[in-house]
């Protein structure tokens, strides 16, 4: 599916976000899966909008009453090189955020820069 305002008609910029539990394998637990609640956000545009993200999560931390979150640059590969942070809550991981790769962008058949932010809910409920 082709992501561009030619194939979507859609204006940009274009923008998702959604809160959802999310089914993840795991060993420790008998059945073998767990659910944990997740938000993720996307933005799409001429530019990649990474400011976008950035201040969606400082929002959620601000309503999440959270000030001891921190930023590290994140070593994973579907992120521009140096544009890609993990989301520290203390010493836990438990998001990311980041300019998509052109790689992971052309795998997935998406033609506009893109942002993401994704992280776990789970700490705060």
């Amino acid at each position: 599916a082709v992501v561009s305002t030619q194939s979507t008609g859609m204006p940009l910029p274009i923008k998702l976000f959604e809160v959802s539990d999310v089914v993840i394998q795991s060993d420790d637990t008998e059945t073998g899966s767990l659910n944990e609640r997740k938000l993720c956000a996307l933005f799409s545009g001429r530019s990649s909008g990474f400011e976008v993200v950035h201040g969606l999560l400082d929002r959620v931390m601000v309503a999440l009453a959270e000030t001891g979150y921190s930023l590290r640059q994140s070593a994973e590969g579907m992120f521009l090189a140096g544009r890609g942070a993990d989301v520290m809550l203390g010493t836990e991981k438990i998001g990311h955020l980041g300019i998509l790769h052109p790689e992971v962008l052309e795998n997935f058949e998406i033609n506009l820069p893109c942002s993401i932010l994704e992280m776990s809910l789970e700490p705060f409920v």
